[in-house]
């Protein structure tokens, strides 16, 4: 009886919208056809737990490997993995994702969790499997993209890998995670379309701001699939489950105007709408040509992380690159004609040197934000609170720092609901943020949300849309910002949907 068995897990990471879960995915790649594996997806199982215990029970299984992102995540992997360890001793437990790659000390340290692979693992899997299934114990610490206790407990951390051409990875097994799941359980209904389809085209992001969590993976190294690899797969989904629109979850879709030009002709009279991240410094350059190209190709809507309005802060961030307060104007007025709409986050509540410094930085983001709207009325705007992930070494590392900012240092304590509303990024827990400032923010973002819904969440439309506006308008056209408790009602009442939060609404 074979008892080296994987299971690839995915915990649960939202109550709605399950998105095809691209991560596991490219883990289960790696292995397919030289291990036997399962996948387990949290956001399908109504008890995770007995399905990994049932797994386990058999005496066939012997790794458990877990995606971790922070936040909701980290509800399942943290105590499924501790309860595993417990019950099955001799088992070999293996976390990936940003979450044990930023926080891998304290994750590393926890006595259930034996290795990390620490960025992507297509390599890094494989060959850590293949060390421990032929008990070369020496060959590990040779393996790139691993983290782990050496037998002194020492934390080793190996070197990394270079990003590999996309291209040549293997394919996804999506018929083999089709066995476990029906992959229509997948394609939900979004204001992009009726079928919509979650994608990761490339890894990485060229730039390194200094509040990005990505950036500690990375180093500013992107690397992408060729623009006829994703339409080709594309098309498969297409032509087998009748897709019509994407989300593709890349750290910064645009990178290549060459690739992204490419990839919309090809794609132009497929019927296809379709939604990415990218940077407005980058995506600036791109001729008015391009975009109408990426607009008849069914290009609906862009993220952009404009963060702030303000230039200094702008470099306190570390944000790289060509952007400034004026750029972002600029891009939102750019865009308006075309019909792409712009979904431009903001991150208020950064660290400053006196309160009075914090509170003015919050009411001159509060101020440029009623600007962007005034340029661009069908500019989406996204708030989050800023909750550091700053990159270790950075001068805003060392700003959160003297501040009095710490992470848990235990990795039960992330269980605390205080931390997973930081990592959702609406609960900062940071020193120099006073509850009134926090308040100002939210009450700003409340109305600012009722007087201008979302178009990502298409059940707010017709009447309920009218109703809110009307609400809202002598809030916002007086800025009158404080309690509005009669917005919050309706928003409660209608379930209405944050996409910062939940991503966009789905059916």
């Amino acid at each position: 009886m074979t008892k080296n068995k994987i299971i690839i897990f995915n915990p649960r990471s939202a109550n709605a919208k399950h998105r095809i879960p691209n991560s596991i995915l490219q883990v289960g790649a790696s292995i397919y056809g030289k291990y036997d594996f399962v996948f387990i997806d949290g956001n399908l199982e109504r008890d995770p737990w007995k399905k990994i215990l049932s797994y386990f029970s058999t005496g066939e299984y012997k790794y458990f490997c877990s995606t971790v992102m922070p936040g909701p995540q980290l509800k399942e992997a943290i105590p499924f993995t501790k309860r595993l360890k417990e019950q099955f001793p001799e088992c070999i437990t293996i976390w990936g994702g940003y979450f044990a790659s930023n926080q891998y000390k304290v994750c590393i340290e926890a006595s259930y969790v034996d290795y990390i692979v620490s960025g992507p693992g297509d390599v890094a899997f494989p060959s850590l499997l293949d060390a421990l299934e032929q008990k070369e114990y020496a060959k590990i610490k040779d393996i790139k993209n691993l983290i782990f206790l050496d037998p002194a407990g020492n934390i080793i951390q190996t070197q990394k890998e270079k990003l590999l051409d996309q291209d040549t990875l293997p394919p996804l097994p999506y018929q083999h995670l089709n066995t476990f799941y029906d992959l229509k359980h997948y394609l939900s209904k979004t204001f992009l379309g009726k079928k919509t389809f979650s994608y990761h085209s490339s890894l990485g992001c060229p730039f390194t701001c200094s509040f990005c969590a990505v950036v500690p993976i990375y180093d500013g190294r992107w690397k992408a699939k060729s623009a006829q690899t994703v339409y080709e797969d594309v098309k498969y989904f297409k032509n087998t489950y009748g897709i019509d629109a994407i989300e593709f979850h890349d750290n910064n879709f645009f990178t290549s105007r060459k690739r992204v030009i490419e990839f919309s002709e090809l794609i132009m009279n497929d019927g296809i709408t379709w939604w990415g991240e990218g940077r407005i410094d980058t995506i600036n350059k791109y001729s008015d040509d391009d975009l109408l190209t990426m607009k008849k190709a069914g290009c609906k809507m862009i993220f952009l992380g404009a963060e702030t309005g303000n230039d200094e802060i702008l470099k306190q961030m570390n944000k790289g690159g060509t952007q400034t307060g004026q750029t972002i104007k600029d891009f939102a007025k750019r865009l308006a004609p075309i019909g792409i709409i712009p979904e431009f986050s903001f991150v208020l509540g950064m660290p400053a040197d006196s309160p009075k410094k914090v509170i003015d930085q919050i009411n001159w983001d509060i101020q440029f934000i009623r600007e962007i709207k005034e340029i661009n009325p069908n500019a989406e705007i996204i708030i989050y609170l800023y909750s550091p992930v700053a990159t270790e070494g950075s001068e805003l590392y060392e700003q959160i720092q003297d501040a009095g900012f710490s992470f848990p240092k235990k990795l039960e304590d992330w269980l605390d609901p205080a931390w997973e509303k930081f990592d959702l990024r609406k609960n900062p827990l940071t020193p120099w943020l006073t509850p009134e400032m926090v308040d100002k923010i939210k009450d700003f973002e409340t109305v600012l949300n009722g007087y201008y819904p979302t178009a990502s969440d298409f059940r707010i439309k017709g009447l309920k849309k009218k109703i809110l506006q009307i609400i809202a308008s002598i809030r916002y056209q007086n800025q009158i910002y404080k309690y509005p408790y009669e917005i919050k009602a309706l928003h409660k009442i209608w379930k209405y949907r944050q996409p910062e939060i939940q991503g966009f609404y789905s059916e």
